[in-house]
């Protein structure tokens, strides 16, 4: 996609080669928590860069770990799909028609605490592997449902596959999800103005002021942790949520401003959310 995006901007004046690069996070199929959650999707995909093997790193953003070596930056983050997060179910039904215990896979504990926080009876299963391994465990019968971002499935043709979306309201996603993260070397100039064309000014704004909040609270500590930055009118919105683990408390806040302000209303978010709680929540979860 960000090949023909650039191929389109640049009336294909440059000649784009596609490196496939498996991470520890595509192989191992250990749970994030047993092989360290940070840079897992990314990490050898940057060593690449770094080594100059490729001049320009194409990542999920909620991957993306929000400290970020200082010989590298993000050249652009590219319009944004859909945030939310989707339910897949064997029988199409949604949240409410799920029967009392039913079996949910995820991995994510941002998922399970806010879905516990709305049906405590559920019960999860760690989900791992690629999306056809995950949509398989519901149609053989495995699980009763699974938990996907929408933007992947809306990437890779499986729209239909879609029982129902989750009101972002009431489970909040990751920050960065439904994002692209297109990252270049510092020092090279080039690949970064070919690169930066890309760039979507309200997605950067949102985007940028839901890492500060990660960032503020600890990055890749394993609280559930969720926001969700986005344009409202001429205002930048960000809402976000720090959660326990079983989902029974929450503290949540809203600040808004302007999009230049982002990466500190990320700040102010998460220092506004700590006074009124999350701090113990975080402790509780380290």
């Amino acid at each position: 996609m960000v090949r023909d995006h650039l191929a389109a901007h640049w009336q294909q004046e440059i000649d784009v080669q596609l490196e496939i690069i498996f991470t520890r996070g595509d192989v191992d199929r250990q749970s994030l928590s047993q092989i360290g959650g940070q840079g897992v999707f990314t990490r050898e995909i940057e060593r690449a860069l770094l080594a100059g093997q490729v001049q320009l790193a194409v990542h999920s953003l909620k991957d993306l770990p929000t400290e970020m070596d200082e010989r590298l930056r993000l050249s652009a983050i590219p319009t944004r799909e859909d945030t939310r997060d989707v339910l897949v179910t064997a029988d199409g039904g949604g949240l409410e028609q799920l029967p009392d215990g039913a079996r949910v896979g995820t991995g994510s504990t941002r998922r399970q605490a806010q879905l516990l926080a709305l049906r405590a009876d559920l019960r999860f299963s760690d989900l791992r592997g690629n999306v056809d391994t995950r949509l398989r465990k519901v149609s053989e019968g495995e699980l009763d449902a699974v938990v996907l971002a929408a933007a992947g499935l809306h990437r890779l043709g499986y729209s239909d596959r879609i029982s129902a979306y989750l009101d972002p309201m009431q489970v909040l996603p990751a920050p960065g999800q439904g994002a692209l993260a297109l990252q270049t070397l510092v020092t090279d100039t080039e690949s970064h103005r070919i690169v930066a064309a890309l760039d979507h000014d309200e997605t950067h704004a949102g985007v940028t002021a839901e890492r500060a909040f990660l960032a503020s609270l600890g990055g890749g500590c394993r609280a559930p942790i969720a926001a969700w930055g986005r344009m409202s009118g001429d205002r930048l919105q960000i809402d976000g949520t720090v959660l326990s683990a079983d989902g029974t408390t929450a503290c949540h806040g809203v600040v808004s401003g302007s999009s230049a302000e982002a990466a500190d209303l990320g700040v102010q978010l998460g220092d506004k959310l700590k006074a009124e709680g999350a701090a113990s929540l975080l402790a509780d979860a380290a």
